[in-house]
């Protein structure tokens, strides 16, 4: 997969946000507002770290791709521009050497 699919959702995302379509879902999340969206962010995060932890990789997948689009429906509410998150990403995966320091809480787990 390349930058084009997420740029393509993103835009979707964008155009929803500005041209409200009814009956769609993404302009349900921006109508009811940003607790909305944070709340199924959560939501979203938690139902992919139970499909990981059940190691069913289809069911992982499926709930990653519903992470990446509510947040991508927060970014849009925030005015954070896909290519800022993108270029951190790249600018990440460019460093060496960047282990962090493990919390306490880290080593317990």
């Amino acid at each position: 997969m390349n930058d084009q699919v997420l740029n393509e959702l993103y835009q979707v995302v964008l155009d929803r946000k500005e041209h409200p379509m009814e009956g769609s879902y993404t302009c349900y999340l921006f109508e009811k507002g940003l607790d909305k969206i944070l709340k199924k962010v959560g939501e979203e995060s938690a139902e992919t770290i139970i499909a990981a932890k059940n190691n069913v990789p289809s069911d992982t997948v499926g709930e990653i791709s519903d992470l990446i689009y509510h947040l991508m429906v927060m970014m849009a509410e925030k005015g954070i521009p896909l290519e800022d998150v993108l270029e951190e990403l790249d600018r990440r995966s460019k460093k060496i050497g960047n282990l962090k320091k493990m919390h306490v809480s880290d080593h317990n787990t």
